[in-house]
């Protein structure tokens, strides 16, 4: 990897600072990622994350980079596990860029060796939603209640029928826009295994908040339902669900089975190129339709 730029970078945010290494690394989606490590002057090594999104976060917000690092200084703020922010460019080659602390650990998509992995995901997305975001002059943040009448409004041309699109559109367009029983909170916006650090059987960080907005709590829930199921069958799924509607009585939970029709819209010609092995593939396809399934029989209205 051409070491010039990220030098460049490092005597920016940390101008005394050595850079020992610069590591691309695998598994970002919606960004390039890029592990830096850096020797202070007393000798302490630090790392550091760099994120590039994408350009399709980019086209839909061109400030992303930037509301991405001041909602982490704010829930850095609030004690709660997220990589602390460091720096953020306005432009660093072709796109912006945010610098924050490398989170140790390892991300975990099967739950299975965690025995009380479902706990602590539903502790955490409690924790999140709890948040008093006023407070923290979140109101920059989008509303995900916008998001999901534009996703509604926008009906392809082609529709994925595999994944039941067609079906899972007519019922949410029946029922929107849905009542408002509950409070807005702070929403992660993709809650799912794949974006929290795990670090000796308990969560070290919950990462990539690019998709964070004010919403209905169940949005965030619906989501990580789905990718529970995917990742670890409909036990895990339940637990996780049964977890966080423990810690949040107070809610209602009527319009769940209207965001988990959200969540399965999620995947909607675009499953076919997460590039999955077949049998992978398959087993995904078999859990979404029992998800979509469950969802249409038991939906409102």
């Amino acid at each position: 990897m051409k070491i010039e730029p990220w030098e460049q970078l490092i005597r920016h945010i940390e101008p005394e600072a050595k850079l020992l290494r610069a590591q691309k690394l695998q598994g970002g989606v919606s960004a390039q990622v890029t592990k830096l490590e850096i020797e202070l002057p007393e000798g302490v090594v630090r790392k550091l994350l760099a994120r590039r999104h994408g350009e399709a976060d980019r086209s839909r917000n061109p400030h992303i980079a930037r509301e991405e690092y001041k909602l982490l200084q704010q829930l850095t703020a609030a004690g709660l596990p997220v990589p602390k922010p460091h720096a953020v460019l306005s432009s660093f080659g072709d796109a912006p860029l945010i610098v924050t602390e490398f989170v140790e650990g390892e991300s975990i998509l099967s739950l299975d060796q965690i025995p009380d992995a479902e706990q602590q995901l539903a502790d955490r997305l409690s924790d999140i939603h709890r948040l008093p975001w006023e407070r923290y002059e979140l109101r920059f943040l989008p509303k995900q209640g916008d998001r999901c009448s534009a996703k509604l409004t926008n009906r392809p041309g082609q529709l994925d029928d595999s994944l039941w699109e067609g079906r899972i559109r007519d019922k949410l367009e029946s029922v929107w826009p849905l009542k408002h029983t509950n409070n807005e909170v702070l929403l992660h916006g993709d809650f799912w295994p794949g974006n929290v650090i795990w670090k000796n059987g308990s969560i070290a960080a919950v990462i990539d908040w690019e998709d964070a907005a004010l919403g209905d709590p169940l949005f965030d829930l619906a989501n990580a339902r789905l990718e529970l199921l995917w990742a670890s069958g409909i036990r895990a799924m339940e637990k996780f669900t049964e977890r966080y509607q423990t810690r949040n009585p107070h809610l209602d939970y009527a319009g769940l089975p209207a965001w988990d029709l959200f969540a399965a819209l999620k995947p909607a010609s675009a499953l076919s190129d997460w590039g999955l092995a077949p049998d992978a593939e398959r087993q995904m396809r078999e859990r979404h339709r029992l998800f979509a399934e469950q969802a249409l029989a038991r939906i409102l209205g």
